[in-house]
């Protein structure tokens, strides 16, 4: 019951969080899931809960989405994906713990100094090869999104939007992914139905806040909510 509801809670913050800044999700809700089970689980366990919010939105938001970006994204995080499973098959726990907490605060690192990435044609192809790597190890595959659009100066709506068609892309690739592996068994299923109605009552309650954020306050809410990510993957390894 303790795992349930703490899967429920976390769940809720994520989908709130994802709503405010158009990420977040899998940033907060890996490393405190990993908390409560453990680093492979919370990644499959984030997947499994997380693929309806990011289509949701890549739908309901699709007019605003640069779609041609999240597909060139998404084909070439195929060619990362296989290196990614064979991290979160094989790695020990405590790395995929120090992977997570690595990529949380390496995102920090890029949106706190305002670093610019290339977002040419091999600037995204690299990218989206990371993406896949990310999204199959760790599940925290937005940092580098996160880099790329900010380098390609999108507002906070078409940032949103954008990232939502992108994960929904990498969300299907990595679940079908997870499958292949045997990642995906019973017990995750049942904690993931259970934590499911947090997904739209987290989306509800940040989209609310969203239409009444500037772009200025937008980006120190991306600041603050990775810093807070960060501290969480930190915990989760300290433990």
């Amino acid at each position: 019951m303790t795992v349930l509801l703490s899967a429920f809670g976390i769940v809720l913050l994520g989908a709130f969080a994802q709503a405010i800044s158009g990420f977040g999700y899998a940033l907060l809700t890996v490393p405190l899931l990993a908390a409560v089970i453990d680093p492979r689980s919370a990644v499959v366990l984030s997947a499994l809960t997380g693929i309806g919010l990011t289509l949701t939105v890549a739908v309901r938001e699709r007019g605003h989405a640069r779609w041609r970006v999240a597909a060139a994204l998404n084909a070439t995080a195929l060619l990362g994906l296989p290196a990614g499973l064979l991290v979160l098959t094989y790695a020990p726990q405590w790395l995929l713990s120090v992977l997570i907490a690595v990529v949380v605060l390496g995102c920090v690192a890029l949106v706190a100094s305002g670093a610019r990435i290339r977002t040419g044609r091999l600037g995204l192809g690299a990218v989206g090869v990371l993406v896949g790597v990310l999204t199959a190890a760790t599940g925290t595959n937005g940092p580098p999104l996160v880099a790329a659009f900010h380098s390609l100066g999108y507002d906070p709506r078409t940032f949103r939007a954008t990232l939502a068609a992108t994960f929904s892309g990498t969300g299907l690739i990595g679940l079908a992914g997870f499958l292949l592996a045997g990642q995906v068994h019973a017990e995750l299923v049942w904690i993931s139905l259970v934590a499911l109605p947090a997904v739209p009552l987290g989306w509800w309650l940040g989209n609310r806040l969203f239409h009444r954020i500037d772009p200025v306050v937008f980006r120190r809410i991306v600041l603050v909510g990775l810093l807070g990510s960060a501290g969480a993957a930190l915990a989760s390894l300290a433990g």
